[in-house]
């Protein structure tokens, strides 16, 4: 069954209809009974991060599989066949109280299923009465600690998911803010270290010489104050797991020469000892500095920066990841409202203010926003609401991109409904079918307006 035989029971056509159920705040799924969305609505963006092109089509086990949410509901309403209702969480940390209906034909089979969500965060006194006692149990959360729908970011975390299974060290590079200690721990998470310890250490933020003490230890009496029965390092409570050394341009040289020793020969001497000690870690180090450079000015030794640069990865700033501006939003906006117990929604006109913003903070910046804006604006966040510095410079970006002609606003409303087609359809003969044009027209269209999205 498609959506148009759905609709064909409503008086309104079906091009009000869905601009009717765009408007909704809840979130609308239609699948069919082979568990095909063959309809959502815009809410499907805020919760996880997709347009409607991206989910419409999709067996709903793919969406599940891949993260989006959890726990699934349609199994059970295949089983049971009559209406349903649990929560969910999504893959932006959106609580959902779902509810789920089956639409069934005479032989009392399963022929459609609608689906509404609406966030928890909305029912805050309302007690949820699970249909499964297991639901009710807490798990451990299933989805990936770095939210992204930009291609090259994606393949960022294949070859970090690659490379994870191996046990050499890794050089995390890029900007700061760019979440290259969430990178390290999802390094960690895909590796055969998982059930180790993780621990960070910022090079920045301790003294060189308390660094020392703390990452290696030392034996009763090393040094004045030093405590009677020694102390154990750091090194060795992480045995087994993975050390992540951040900013690790700013280790002092002498440290520099004993970390050498920790990769290379997996042994170091407490201070004050004379006795070798044997870890089993990883190590993966982090910076936003050139450690190239650094060589060059002798402030980072050559022989270190070779052995940490085994494999590098580096993080994109957030001005290259310009689709994952809104569903990190979301994703933040989320986890404040939990966090101070508010429900703050975000306009759509304020959303594409931070999409057209270069965020030279990266993802940190976007973050601390999100927090202050949660915690000062009213009940929906306005544009009026932002810095002073966000909205001068997202107006000007807004007004560069805005068509100064007749000609070029037809020019953009093209481009656009070409690319909507084609992520639709994915072929010339459907998108000519789409726009009511010639296969050729629509094959040169393509190739004009599509061309990043074909190598997807």
């Amino acid at each position: 069954m498609t959506l148009s035989n759905f609709l064909t029971n409503f008086d309104l056509d079906k091009e009000t209809l869905i601009k009717f159920l765009d408007y909704s705040s809840d979130e609308i799924f239609v699948l069919d009974k082979h568990m095909k969305v063959i309809y959502v609505n815009d809410a499907c963006k805020k919760h996880y991060g997709l347009n409607k092109e991206d989910v419409i089509g999709k067996l709903s086990l793919e969406l599940v599989d891949k993260g989006y949410w959890s726990p699934s509901i349609f199994p059970e309403i295949l089983e049971r066949k009559e209406p349903i209702t649990i929560k969910q969480t999504t893959v932006l940390g959106a609580e959902l109280l779902t509810s789920a209906v089956p639409i069934l034909n005479e032989n009392k089979e399963v022929e459609l299923i609608v689906t509404t969500a609406r966030e928890l965060q909305s029912y805050k006194m309302l007690k949820v009465k699970e249909t499964d006692s297991d639901q009710s149990k807490e798990t451990r959360n299933p989805f990936p600690s770095i939210i992204t729908n930009n291609k090259k970011m994606k393949n960022v975390l294949k070859f970090a998911q690659k490379v994870a299974a191996a046990n050499s060290t890794i050089l995390i590079l890029g900007e700061s803010g760019t979440g290259k200690s969430i990178l390290a721990q999802y390094v960690h998470e895909n590796s055969s270290r998982k059930n180790g310890p993780f621990l960070t250490i910022n090079c920045a933020a301790i003294p060189a010489d308390l660094m020392e003490s703390e990452l290696f230890g030392y034996t009763p009496g090393a040094f004045t104050n030093a405590n009677r029965s020694g102390k154990k390092g750091l090194l060795e409570s992480v045995n087994g797991g993975t050390l992540f050394l951040d900013e690790i341009g700013d280790m002092s040289l002498p440290l520099q020469a004993k970390i050498l020793q920790v990769i290379q020969e997996k042994k170091f001497i407490p201070i004050g000892g004379n006795k070798e000690k044997t870890v089993d870690i990883r190590i993966i180090a982090a910076t936003n500095k050139d450690l190239n450079e650094m060589v060059k000015n002798k402030t980072f030794r050559e022989d270190l920066y070779y052995r940490l640069n085994v494999i590098d990865i580096k993080m994109l700033p957030l001005r290259e990841r310009q689709e994952d501006i809104s569903p990190l939003t979301y994703y933040f906006l989320y986890k404040f409202n939990q966090k101070y117990e508010m429900n703050k929604l975000i306009s759509k006109d304020c959303l594409a203010w931070l999409t057209h913003y270069s965020w030279p903070g990266n993802v940190r910046q976007l973050e601390n926003l999100i927090e202050k804006l949660v915690i000062t604006s009213d009940d929906v966040i306005c544009i009026d609401d932002l810095p002073e510095g966000i909205y001068n410079h997202s107006q000007l970006q807004i007004e560069k991109i805005a068509p100064t002609s007749l000609n070029e606003a037809i020019e953009l409303a093209k481009k656009e409904m070409v690319r909507t087609s084609y992520k639709l359809n994915r072929s010339s003969r459907r998108v000519a079918k789409d726009l009511q044009i010639s296969q050729t027209q629509a094959a040169k269209l393509i190739r004009e307006y599509c061309q990043d999205l074909q190598e997807d």
